[in-house]
C-alpha cells in the first residue's frame, strides 16, 4: 500500500515531467498546438496553474521562513548589545554616586583637624538583638577599640571590636550604646542611649530645661569617647511626666544607618571642640 504523502510526491513529479515536455515542443514549434499538443494543453494547464500556485506558496513560505530567522538572529544580538549598554551604564551611575560620597567626605574630613581613618563597611548584623557593622580596617591601619566612627552627618557608634584588618562598630541605635549629648540650642544635657530600632532616647534632661521637637542634639565631648559638636539627631518627641525630675525625650538619628556604605573613624580623642559648633 502506498502512503498519501508518496502518492503526492509522484503526481507532483509526473506534473512536473508533463510540464517540461510541453515546454519543450511549444519551444522548438513556435505555431499554435493543434491535435494532440492542444489535447495535452487542455487537460495539463490547470495542472501547471495549480503547481505554479503551489510553486509560488512554497517559495513565499520559505522566503518568510529565512527572514524570521534573520529577524530572531538580529533581534538577539540586540538585546545583548542593550544589556551590554545598561550594564556599562550602570558602572558609569555606580562610579558616579561613589565620587559624590567620596567627595562629600573628604570635604568633612577637611573641617575636623584630626587622624581619621576612611572605611568601608563590609558587613552587618541581620538580627534585631544587636546593632553593629563591620568595617575594612582593623589594627593594622590603626583602628583601636573605643575609637568613634563618624560620617559627615552625625555619630554613627564606636569600635567594640578590632583585628588585624576588620573591626565591628556598635550603632548609635544599639541599646548597649550610649554619647553624653546636649541640645544645641539650650544646652540641655543628657545622655542619648540607643533605643533598638531607628531612634534614641534622651535621657536625664531636666524639666526645668526648655526644648522643642526639632532641636539639635550634639555631643558634648564629656565622655572622653566622642569629640565635642559632633551631631548626634533631632528631638523627635518630648513627654514632660507630672511627675519626677526629668523629661522623656526620642531622638532621630541624622544617620540613616540603612544604607551605610562609607565611614571615618577617629584615631585620637578630641581635645576642642569641632568647628562650626555653637
Amino acid at each position: 500500500m502506498f502512503s498519501k504523502r508518496m502518492i503526492l510526491v509522484a503526481v507532483v513529479i509526473v506534473l512536473v515531467a508533463v510540464n517540461v515536455i510541453l515546454l519543450t515542443i511549444t519551444g522548438k514549434n513556435s505555431q499554435a498546438p493543434s491535435g494532440l499538443g492542444r489535447g495535452v494543453l487542455v487537460v495539463v494547464s490547470p495542472f501547471q496553474k495549480q503547481f505554479t500556485a503551489f510553486f509560488h506558496s512554497v517559495k513565499g513560505i520559505w522566503n518568510q521562513y529565512f527572514f524570521l530567522v534573520s529577524s530572531a538572529k538580529e533581534n538577539q544580538r540586540l538585546k545583548k548589545a542593550l544589556g551590554q549598554s545598561l550594564q556599562q551604564l550602570n558602572r558609569c551611575s555606580e562610579t558616579e554616586l561613589a565620587n559624590d560620597r567620596l567627595r562629600h567626605l573628604l570635604g568633612f574630613e577637611e573641617e575636623i583637624p584630626r587622624p581619621m581613618i576612611a572605611a568601608q563597611v563590609v558587613g552587618k548584623d541581620p538580627s534585631d538583638w544587636s546593632k553593629t557593622i563591620i568595617v575594612d580596617k582593623g589594627t593594622a591601619d590603626g583602628v583601636r577599640q573605643g575609637a568613634p566612627v563618624v560620617i559627615p552627618e552625625g555619630i554613627v557608634g564606636v569600635v567594640v571590636e578590632a583585628s588585624g584588618r576588620y573591626a565591628k562598630v556598635l550603632l548609635l541605635t544599639d541599646p548597649n550604646s550610649a554619647v553624653d549629648a546636649l541640645v544645641q540650642h539650650t544646652r540641655a544635657r543628657g545622655i542619648v542611649k540607643g533605643g533598638g530600632a531607628d531612634y534614641c532616647v534622651f535621657d536625664y534632661v531636666l524639666r526645668k530645661h526648655e526644648i522643642s521637637v526639632g532641636d539639635m542634639v550634639v555631643s558634648s565631648g564629656l565622655d572622653g569617647v566622642f569629640p565635642k559638636g559632633l551631631r548626634v539627631g533631632r528631638i523627635s518627641e518630648i513627654v514632660r511626666q507630672n511627675a519626677g525630675i526629668f523629661q522623656k525625650v526620642s531622638v532621630t538619628p541624622y544617620v540613616d544607618f540603612d544604607i551605610l556604605e562609607e565611614v571615618f573613624v577617629i584615631t585620637e580623642p578630641a581635645d576642642e571642640g569641632l568647628p562650626g559648633e555653637s
